[in-house]
């Protein structure tokens, strides 16, 4: 089973492309997936190293290289379903120009954020409540559902300028070979939900169009509430192009590398067996010898015929 490592891991602390891939490449790793802190001098040597055959590019997370002008990276610079026209404009340009360099190295997906609704960040207090012992509220049950109503007055006109950045992205995405593939996030205000992606995808039924799981993000979900994410990952299996892979301290820590978290790896096994991309996603900085631990711990956990883990947190 292949594992491939986000680059967000290690670019800040490289000068270039080289000796960022070299440092990946001593964890025993042969893939990767390019973040999108990627600079733009960085690329000559990203290159050099995908056609050596050092190292394969899996998977490129928009927008990447860094855009020209930007004060650093960020999946969010500009979102494809932003209620401002322009913001969708620059959205569609740097998008097009991420897909080019994804089939240029040689990747196959583009991970994407669609955006939020347009609305105060209700999320950030659920948070806020989580973390202080009180969820399980009748205040906690109330302000959820204000939050839900709230989003579901707003969201209309924006999913459907996400529609519209949709339809002029695949024609390039065709072009190019390239699948586009819009990331579960971890707040309610996101764009897409997972029943709006769902529909998404039934509804333009492309090769092209895909969902991308995040594992952290779809636990913090289920911890606020939101969903029940087993469930959520079975019904969008068909139309996953792959994943990121960390783990979460409850309630809300993420990028934290299995086990050390409570995500239970084992009940998704099936979903990792299927032909999708699967990136490790630590938070930079993250001990190499974590990142290690947590491959073999995966491998394990999900090798077709091997045990499955007795319970989540712990190594089997």
């Amino acid at each position: 089973m292949e594992f491939s490592l986000s680059t967000h891991w290690n670019t800040y602390r490289h000068a270039t492309g080289e000796a960022m891939i070299e440092e990946i490449l001593g964890l025993g790793l042969t893939s990767v997936e390019l973040g999108y802190d990627l600079r733009i001098d960085m690329v000559a040597g990203v290159k050099h190293m995908v056609q050596s055959g050092a190292v394969r590019v899996v998977s490129v997370h928009n927008f990447c290289p860094v855009p020209m002008g930007a004060h650093r990276g960020h999946p969010e610079l500009y979102t494809p379903a932003s209620p401002d026209p322009r913001t969708r404009e620059n959205c569609i340009t740097h998008m097009t120009r991420t897909i080019a360099f994804a089939a240029e190295v040689g990747a196959k997906v583009v991970v994407a954020h669609a955006g939020n609704v347009d609305m105060s960040r209700m999320s950030r207090d659920l948070i806020e409540w989580c973390q202080t012992g009180r969820q399980y509220t009748p205040a906690y049950e109330k302000l959820k559902m204000k939050t839900q109503v709230t989003r579901d007055k707003k969201v209309g006109k924006q999913l459907g300028y996400l529609r519209d950045s949709i339809d002029r992205l695949l024609p390039v995405l065709e072009q190019h070979k390239i699948i586009l593939a819009f990331e579960n996030l971890p707040t309610w205000e996101a764009i897409p939900t997972e029943i709006e992606l769902e529909g998404l995808l039934t509804s333009y039924q492309s090769p092209w169009l895909r969902g991308w799981y995040d594992f952290g993000h779809g636990q913090i979900r289920q911890n606020l509430g939101f969903i029940n994410a087993e469930r959520w990952v079975t019904r969008l299996t068909p139309w996953m192009a792959g994943m990121h892979i960390h783990d979460v301290k409850p309630p809300v820590q993420d990028h934290v590398m299995p086990p050390r978290g409570h995500i239970p790896f084992d009940l998704y096994r099936e979903f990792a067996q299927g032909d999708v991309v699967r990136v490790i996603e630590p938070a930079p900085g993250t001990a190499a010898e974590e990142i290690k631990e947590a491959i073999a711990f995966l491998r394990q956990c999900w090798q077709s015929n091997g045990p499955v883990a007795e319970s989540s947190g712990k190594t089997i």
